[in-house]
């Protein structure tokens, strides 16, 4: 019987013939084998089709948790949340170096998306990785990492889901830490006349700001060799849950009720930040809580290129037939090796922007587009684009030597969908 499926922000949706629920490596072979076109289809967190499933999907939630330990190489079966994951590790008193501020997604859809945290030191989630497993289209089941299979590693590690299935993935972990949180606020210039400043002296160093102003929240996180000083209960119970998502929500509502009411808004939420520190186990810090729904489109850009991109996207939200309710976030990353990474061979800034669900988005998300496709920009797999294979083929050096890799592993197309038929060609 078909079963809808919906992604978290309602941007893609499939009708699967079937869902299958493996519960080994075995029983995911055997789902591929016998399907004509399949996906896996992770937590469902990106903003693209990626993960929709036009015959058979593969949905990997009885295979989860950590399957071996040693040292600090963790393999986790690919249906684990990062939720999950986080509190695994703490029970070994391990943590994943770096995470991003959302822990909804699965390992595997994680890793395949390039999904990353922010710091100048350090790569995105893909770049933890030390070997993976999965299941190719014939059903064989093959083992990658920098000694075995070298190109199928770096291809895979970000591998939209277009190789195989992922069955394992071990991740180079590192002893559990605790992180110092400080967020303040501050204004865009001066921000950015910091940011190379704060990026070498800061662990992780982000900040958001709120287009129709020039107020910003900038979010400094270091490790320090201290016990954890978290927020008071209440403290964290207003701050996230009444303010960050309780009252956010509200004005969000607000905002796509009464659309003129949008750019005052998001002016008062910027001007109400407050400074928040405390410090707290890593994941704690790392990961917030979202509860409003929103749309979201992401360009990793050149670090250089940085100050330009938010020039233009500045007199860009100027010129916009409507407004913006939510801020724009900005992070960065360490260069890699990794074929379809955003951050290949250069060292990288990410600017997200983004809309509440139901507000007119497209105008704003186009010119930005635009922004940041002048200066060699490179969307997020997993956050809305436009871009199709002949347009991303110039950003990714490797973009050739994947594509000839997929059409060797997977000749007849049994894991393509309409989105990776786009951008993949």
């Amino acid at each position: 019987m078909a079963t809808p499926w919906t992604n978290w922000a309602r941007t893609a949706s499939a009708t699967p013939h079937r869902v299958e629920h493996p519960g080994s490596a075995d029983a995911i072979a055997e789902a591929v084998v016998a399907a004509r076109g399949v996906r896996p289809r992770g937590s469902g967190h990106s903003f693209t089709a990626i993960a929709a499933a036009p015959e058979v999907a593969i949905d990997l939630d009885a295979w989860t948790g950590i399957a071996e330990v040693s040292g600090s190489l963790v393999t986790v079966r690919s249906g684990t949340t990062l939720r999950q994951l986080n509190a695994l590790l703490d029970g070994l008193g391990l943590a994943l170096p770096n995470l991003g501020d959302i822990d909804a997604q699965t390992i595997a859809g994680a890793t395949s998306t390039g999904t990353h945290g922010t710091g100048a030191k350090l790569g995105g989630l893909s770049t933890q990785i030390a070997a993976m497993e999965l299941v190719l289209a014939n059903g064989e089941q093959v083992r990658c990492s920098p000694e075995e299979r070298p190109d199928l590693f770096d291809a895979a590690r970000v591998g939209l889901g277009a190789l195989g299935v992922i069955s394992t993935v071990t991740l180079r972990c590192v002893p559990a830490f605790v992180l110092h949180a400080r967020e303040t606020p501050g204004r865009l210039d001066q921000v950015l006349e910091e940011f190379d400043h704060l990026t070498a002296v800061e662990d992780h160093v982000e900040f958001h700001w709120f287009p129709h102003s020039d107020n910003v929240i900038v979010k400094r996180n270091n490790r320090v060799d201290e016990k954890p000083a978290p927020l008071s209960r209440l403290r964290h119970f207003y701050e996230y849950e009444v303010m960050e998502n309780g009252a956010f929500g509200l004005v969000c509502r607000i905002a796509r009720a009464v659309p003129r009411t949008t750019k005052a808004l998001n002016r008062v939420c910027g001007s109400l930040v407050s400074e928040r520190v405390y410090q707290d186990v890593s994941h704690k810090v790392f990961v917030t809580p979202r509860r409003v729904r929103f749309v979201e489109s992401e360009y990793a850009v050149p670090r250089a290129a940085l100050h330009d991109v938010l020039r233009e996207l500045r007199a860009a939200v100027g010129r916009l037939d409507h407004g913006v309710i939510v801020p724009v976030e900005v992070r960065v990353a360490q260069g890699d090796d990794i074929w379809l990474s955003t951050a290949h061979g250069r060292d990288t800034a990410y600017v997200a922007v983004h809309q509440f669900l139901g507000m007119p988005y497209r105008q704003y998300f186009d010119a930005f587009e635009q922004i940041a496709g002048a200066v060699g920009g490179r969307p997020h797999w997993g956050k809305l684009h436009s871009l199709t294979a002949e347009t991303l083929a110039p950003a990714y050096p490797r973009f050739a030597d994947f594509r000839k890799l997929r059409a060797e592993l997977d000749p007849t197309g049994k894991f393509t969908n309409d989105y990776l038929d786009r951008v993949l060609g």
